[in-house]
């Protein structure tokens, strides 16, 4: 006999390197400082633990700029804390929740299938202090996975940044927001 679908809970479970452990992102992001430009950067990742609806990503980006005047490379490496489906906790009324409205004014016929997100990043950049010293990294980010197939979703995200960087022998904090786009599996 089965439980009625108002008793169909389930526990959360630690689950360690999940489904879809791997991601690759490619970044556009505009900069205040260290060039004040605008960029590509890319990013790789692992989701190394999973409980419920949160889960702890691990992220190594990379960026490089090269001109005629000056190159610069950067590495950073950062925890990304996220909680999905954070949107649910808006269930409510009974007869309307919030929660279903928002997911169809956003998502639309795909509501059903996306994965909304927000998260933290904390991590360090090399260079930071000077050009041998790493630096500080923090930040948050919001965006959406949309599953496609058993092992392989599509993520999209926003991501605001400030860090510590070395750039032309000169210390100081950059603000990024960076748009990423990229593949889960």
């Amino acid at each position: 006999m089965g439980l009625p679908p108002q008793a169909a809970a389930q526990e959360a479970v630690l689950d360690i390197l999940p489904l879809r452990p791997f991601n690759f992102d490619v970044s556009f992001n505009q900069r205040t400082f260290a060039p004040q430009t605008r960029v590509i950067a890319a990013q790789v990742g692992i989701t190394a633990l999973r409980y419920g609806q949160l889960e702890i990503r691990t992220v190594y980006q990379y960026y490089s700029h090269h001109t005629p005047t000056f190159v610069t490379d950067q590495h950073s490496l950062f925890l990304n804390p996220r909680w999905n489906n954070f949107i649910d906790v808006l269930d409510f009324p009974k007869t309307k929740p919030l929660n279903r409205i928002i997911r169809h004014v956003l998502f639309g016929p795909l509501e059903e299938r996306a994965v909304p997100y927000i998260g933290t990043l904390i991590g360090g950049t090399l260079p930071g202090r000077d050009a041998d010293s790493p630096g500080y990294l923090y930040g948050g980010q919001v965006g959406v996975r949309f599953p496609v197939a058993r092992g392989f979703s599509v993520d999209m995200g926003l991501q605001y940044t400030r860090f510590e960087i070395d750039f032309k022998s000169r210390s100081d904090l950059s603000q990024q927001w960076l748009f990423t786009i990229g593949i889960r599996m």
